[in-house]
């Protein structure tokens, strides 16, 4: 057995300054070797050529022009998109709005660590959108946001007094007050715009930058347009021979704007039905759908892959299980799981269809599980705004619904220019609706980081009603659910 480190991802000034003092001198390799397409040339190669891996990297490495027609024959020629998944960049992203970072981060296969206002004292920068700009209402748009973020501060300071005050025996421990300035910091956003700079770590693959840029040239925000064209810019000399089709599709362009032209026709022509598909509800956690007998099917799946029987007589013994069976084999799947230890694959095979309504800051954390399917509806002011408790604790939620109140004059100013940059005025408080699909693993997960102590109180309680909501059509498969802080290992 050999274990090879093939690479690892450098930091590009790095690489800059290795071209520049080694001249060439790389060891027999030109300095166009140092590119991720050998290593997708060379794997590319191992389904056919009896060679060791790293024989065939050794020979990518001094054929790059022969590695990339092979690339761009593989992937583009033959379709096999994988290959370009071994390429790797990682990229940071700064001066965005907040607004396109959700749909930055709606590209589930790639990773994010995002520059967090729950700890981070905001500045007063943020975006002006081109729309807006063009519409003749950059003015009033600028006005309005700085009359947020003075508000920002104003709150920051009183909420800052207040959890200090009220945490008093916590801060009493000089390494606790980060922590309790933070809850400060966390609230006090929920007046921020969405027009608001963020910055983030991104890694993706070819594969995924490709898709990425496709879908950003095809959007209709003009930001998301810039960020994929500085985005091309800045990777497309690295692996040209695995990112080609980087232009907007009809099927990006258009599929979304025909599917709302008829379906807001087809609505229009039925009516309301009055009908409801509800299964449970919980203040804005509606469960809408979940497997029928999940306990059962997740149990079926769980002796299937502990037995020789086919998966149809499995569902028949879970079927004729008692009470006390059936959960001595959830127990006995989760006897040894530790607080970060996933539950079995074996649950994956149970839904839930969950709608919630939630905050921009609610969603900014919701959207990081990607293993969920998720789709949402725009920001809607008609929805309501998110105040936080303490805000209302120290006399501000008055002053705060002034504020929300011009910001939706200003909304529907800018909607009259462009419905579509309108949500950038809108506040981390203003709601909307997202339709979310999850498997009972990942409800394990949620629960483990979202319901747990450090969790935000946002997320928090929304997550603490999704899983009331699925025990009530689940209760085996998610006896085990809880915060981290609050797991306890079966004995």
């Amino acid at each position: 057995m050999k274990i090879i480190l093939a690479g690892h991802n450098v930091d590009y000034e790095v690489i800059q300054e290795c071209r520049s003092a080694l001249k060439g001198a790389l060891s027999g390799y030109g300095e166009e070797s140092l590119t991720p397409e050998t290593i997708s040339a060379a794997y590319a190669r191992i389904s056919r050529n009896p060679l060791p891996v790293n024989e065939l990297r050794k020979i990518a490495k001094t054929e790059v022009e022969k590695a990339r027609k092979s690339n761009r024959n593989i992937v583009f020629g033959m379709g096999h998109s994988s290959i370009a998944e071994h390429a790797v960049f990682n990229v940071d992203i700064i001066g965005v709005s907040r607004l396109i970072v959700e749909e930055i981060e709606k590209f589930r296969l790639c990773s994010y660590t995002e520059k967090s206002q729950r700890y981070i004292r905001l500045e007063d920068d943020f975006v002006v959108p081109r729309e807006v700009q063009s519409g003749g209402l950059e003015d009033l748009f600028v006005e309005t946001v700085r009359e947020q973020n003075r508000l920002y501060h104003e709150l920051y300071a009183g909420l800052k007094e207040y959890m200090f005050e009220k945490h008093r025996d916590m801060v009493s421990d000089p390494s606790n007050r980060s922590t309790v300035d933070g809850w400060a910091k966390e609230d006090a956003r929920y007046i921020v715009s969405m027009a608001t700079h963020a910055q983030l770590g991104m890694t993706l693959n070819a594969r995924n930058l490709e898709l990425m840029l496709r879908r950003s040239a095809a959007h209709v925000l003009k930001e998301v347009n810039e960020y994929g064209t500085k985005l091309y810019e800045a990777t497309v000399n690295i692996a040209p021979s695995l990112v080609r089709y980087t232009e907007a599709t009809p099927f990006d362009r258009d599929a979304r704007k025909d599917l709302k032209k008829v379906t807001v026709s087809l609505i229009e022509k039925m009516g309301a039905s009055g009908e409801s598909a509800i299964v449970a509800k919980d203040g804005n956690v509606i469960l809408v759908h979940a497997t029928p007998d999940g306990d059962e099917k997740i149990i079926a799946s769980i002796i299937h892959s502990s037995s020789d029987l086919p998966m149809v007589e499995c569902l028949v013994a879970a079927h004729r299980m008692s009470m006390e069976e059936r959960e001595e084999i959830i127990r006995t799947a989760s006897r040894h799981m530790k607080s970060y230890d996933p539950p079995l694959r074996e649950f994956e095979n149970a839904d839930f269809s969950f709608e919630v309504t939630v905050s921009a800051s609610c969603f900014a954390q919701l959207k990081r599980h990607r293993m969920a399917t998720m789709t949402c509806q725009n920001y809607d002011p008609s929805l309501g705004v998110t105040i936080p408790v303490s805000i209302r604790a120290i006399g501000m939620e008055e002053r705060f619904m002034e504020v929300i109140s011009r910001t939706e004059e200003v909304y529907n100013r800018i909607r009259e220019v462009s419905a579509h940059a309108a949500p950038y005025i809108l506040t981390n408080s203003h709601r909307k609706r997202v339709a979310l699909k999850v498997n009972a693993r990942e409800m394990y997960h949620i629960s483990r980081l979202r319901e747990d102590i450090h969790a935000q109180w946002d997320i928090r309680e929304t997550a603490e009603r999704m899983v009331k909501l699925g025990k009530r059509v689940m209760p085996l498969t998610l006896m085990l659910t809880a915060g981290k802080d609050a797991f306890v290992p079966i004995s």
